[in-house]
């Protein structure tokens, strides 16, 4: 059995990768008067900050708890 509190941090957790995701993915938008390698660095942050949050997704969808857009 899952516990309740368990369920609420990982959800905690998921909705913080959720925004951290989507503000990086903002900041490609930023850096782009930096040059390419900022872009570059930009795309690179976000792509890890989405994995993190799919990672966080997966555990959930694991544990059974479904969440909505």
């Amino acid at each position: 059995m899952n516990s309740p509190i368990a369920n609420a941090d990982l959800i905690a957790t998921f909705k913080r990768a959720e925004a951290e995701a989507a503000h990086k993915s903002g900041l490609i938008k930023a850096a782009a008067a930096k040059g390419p390698r900022a872009i570059q660095m930009a795309i690179e942050t976000a792509d890890k900050a989405a994995k993190r949050r799919d990672a966080y997704a997966k555990n959930l969808a694991a544990l059974g708890v479904e969440l909505k857009d």
